[in-house]
């Protein structure tokens, strides 16, 4: 499939695939719907509701690496501890890794080195990017997913049901509740009715909420 870097309506790069009309990240903002969607809406919802020291993430399609690459930015700001977990069965290539100027967009070029290492480091292994933040990735399929009760939150940046409808089905949706804490939140872009209703058979709490730049609304999901 043939994928391009393009350029998105923030200054920000994305991948792009041809053959499925898609991109990796929204293409009026990667960085701002970044912020939005998982930062704004997940991690600080997060913080905010139930203050803790070790908060355990876990992102399904790692991508480009710019959600963990933000996360590790708001955890040396406010000097909280996280501990992140990528989930992706097709990592970028190094070529496309070095078209990505997400620390200059977000004006954190000095860590640039730390965007690096995010991508130089060994899947399956659990990497220290400073004393607050380790990151572990793990190149499996979702399904593969069977983890119980350990993570906070959840960001589901999966490619579109359009695309991939099986990623966004009742099945999907019952290891992410299952993966959760109590209390856990899954934050997603998509805000379709399908994906709504699967998130609610499966036993989630799930709130309507104001979508990033070119798309109106966005999903949160709660389990109790």
């Amino acid at each position: 499939m043939e994928r391009k870097l393009i350029k998105t309506g923030d200054g920000s790069v994305t991948i792009h695939l041809s053959a499925w009309d898609e991109q990796y990240h929204s293409k009026y903002g990667a960085v701002q719907e970044a912020q939005h969607v998982f930062i704004k809406m997940g991690l600080e919802h997060r913080w905010e509701k139930f203050p803790e020291t070790d908060l355990k993430i876990l992102e399904i399609g790692f991508g480009t690496g710019l959600n963990a690459f933000i996360t590790f930015l708001e955890s040396k700001e406010r000097s909280q501890e996280i501990s992140y977990f990528g989930v992706e069965a097709y990592p970028i290539a190094p070529e496309e890794i070095k078209g990505l100027n997400y620390p200059e967009i977000l004006k954190a070029e000095e860590q640039q080195d730390v965007f690096r290492k995010i991508h130089d480091s060994v899947w399956e292994e659990k990497f220290e990017l400073s004393s607050k933040f380790s990151l572990t990735k793990f190149r499996k399929k979702f399904q593969e997913i069977d983890e119980q009760e350990i993570y906070n939150l959840i960001y589901f940046d999966a490619f579109g049901a359009r695309v991939q409808p099986e990623l966004w089905t009742e099945n999907i949706f019952r290891k992410m509740y299952e993966a959760l804490e109590e209390n856990g939140v899954l934050v997603t872009y998509s805000a379709k009715g399908s994906v709504r209703r699967a998130l609610q058979n499966v036993g989630f709490i799930v709130e309507r909420l104001p979508g990033p730049p070119g798309k109106r609304e966005m999903l949160r999901a709660t389990k109790k």
